[in-house]
């Protein structure tokens, strides 16, 4: 789970698009796809395998950002005759575009990830196929991977259906618009119920232990030809989505675990320590966790537009560090078949179009008992592949946010600011982290000489930003 998340809209000013295109120079991120690529892509595009099912009858929807092109999942919910409902969840068949061996795959394999800076995208496919014939966007006929799952009233799964399908999206729906509709009762009921659903699969969440953690996005917008930074903190409705996406994943896991192979994402159980640590920090920003409250519903009871909650699930997401993914096959299970936050087997297969291990996750669940053999040959390098994708995407994200903040606030250093201290070096607790109420910023803060209150009001003032080497400081005013 990334740690901050930063959306840019608008254009970025020179310096910021300066320190951008040096950083992905720095981190070695490819640019443009080599023309072998571009040709394979062009083909792949016009003549993609055909699915021999057709499902076009069923008026999908996406919810994804406003801006977002590559649509890899598509759903409609209905209620089941005999009680409960039905998930239907398309996936973009990127399988059904790239040939085992060829320019793309091996392409895809050395890029292993979509990497998201605030100017731009360094996407893992083509966009011709990750934003044109392979993305589930609106009006268009596409190949997909369609998984039906059947829930019960509670929200527990009852059946599981994987198939390849031809599918037809009817409307692109964004995170805010949904929230809307849900909420002024206007929603069609393939809409509505997703918060039906959704929170059904919360309750079932909590019950099992599992967590999900509304950390609140840094955004940045440009408004009259300059730039402010705001936390966002996310709606309901992404939750909800992000249960879907979850119930999929869950039901995958499920499906290789009783044929024998696959790949899982893994996460092992938080040591005491930390968990330990997490309770120190809870007491120093005032937050209420009685010893007998289970940790997954504290987090629920949290409220991430109240500062000293959103600085504590900032906090929450170290409990997450350690996912990797695990690779299995012919019945030879590994020791940790679990992710601890999710608190069930659970695997990536709904972001094939963004992320390389969905494409194999895919076909493992289409033929779980014969999988296809560039799937078998493949599988034991993909735990590398991904932990090394994986930190890149996590290098380009802690450093992106870094040089925003810097650049936003290069014109004001000297001036102070008010904030609360959401971190301190337990060996130097001089130095520690600053979350601004506004601008929304969280940054390292040193210089004083006394130990740092965590939890704590403070007025702090800047001393360097510089969008060069993406470095804020600030000290105790």
């Amino acid at each position: 789970m990334p740690s901050r998340r930063i959306r840019v809209t608008g254009t970025p000013e020179a310096p910021l698009r300066t320190a951008l295109t040096a950083l992905r120079t720095e981190l070695g991120v490819p640019e443009n796809f080599p023309p072998e690529v571009l040709a394979e892509a062009e083909r792949a595009a016009k003549a993609p395998a055909p699915p021999a099912e057709d499902a076009t009858d069923i008026p999908f929807f996406t919810i994804d950002p406003p801006t977002s092109m590559d649509l890899d999942q598509a759903m409609h919910l209905s209620r089941r005759a005999a009680g409960g409902y039905r998930v239907r969840y398309a996936i973009a068949d990127v399988a059904a575009f790239v040939v085992p061996g060829g320019a793309l795959d091996a392409e895809a394999h050395r890029r292993v990830t979509t990497l998201y800076f605030p100017d731009e995208k360094t996407p893992l496919h083509p966009p011709l196929l990750s934003e044109g014939a392979a993305s589930l966007l609106p009006d268009v006929t596409r190949p997909a991977v369609l998984w039906t799952i059947d829930l019960d009233a509670d929200g527990r799964t009852s059946a599981v259906d994987v198939r390849r399908a031809l599918v037809r999206s009817r409307a692109k729906l964004d995170y805010a618009t949904a929230q809307r509709q849900i909420d002024a009762g206007t929603a069609e009921e393939p809409l509505a119920l997703l918060k039906d659903i959704g929170e059904a699969r919360e309750r079932l969440e909590v019950e099992r232990g599992g967590i999900s953690l509304n950390v609140p996005e840094q955004e940045i917008v440009e408004r009259d030809h300059t730039y402010e930074l705001a936390y966002r903190a996310p709606l309901p409705a992404d939750g909800w989505n992000a249960q879907i996406s979850l119930l999929t994943g869950m039901a995958a896991a499920d499906l290789m675990l009783t044929h024998g192979t696959g790949v899982l994402r893994t996460l092992p159980t938080a040591p005491d320590g930390a968990v330990g640590r997490l309770h120190r920090t809870a007491h120093a920003l005032h937050i209420d966790w009685p010893h007998h409250l289970p940790y997954a519903r504290l987090i629920r009871s949290l409220d991430p537009h109240l500062p000293h909650h959103a600085a504590f699930l900032q906090e929450c997401t170290t409990l997450l560090r350690g996912a990797g993914y695990t690779v299995f096959r012919d019945g030879n299970l590994p020791a940790v078949t679990t992710h601890a936050a999710v608190a069930s087997p659970y695997t990536h297969c709904t972001a094939p179009l963004r992320r390389l291990v969905d494409r194999y996750a895919s076909e493992l669940c289409l033929a779980p008992g014969n999988p296809p053999a560039w799937v078998l040959a493949g599988l034991d390098a993909l735990p590398k592949q991904m932990a090394d994708g994986t930190r890149l995407a996590g290098t380009v994200e802690r450093e992106c946010v870094d040089i925003v903040e810097a650049a936003l606030l290069k014109d004001r250093v000297g001036d102070l600011f008010d904030g609360y201290v959401v971190d301190v070096d337990e060996r130097q607790p001089t130095v520690g982290k600053v979350q601004l109420d506004t601008p929304a910023v969280v940054a390292r803060l040193e210089g004083g000489t006394t130990p740092l209150p965590l939890g704590e009001r403070l007025r702090v003032r800047l001393t360097q930003a510089d969008p060069g080497t993406s470095k804020v400081r600030f000290a105790p005013a």
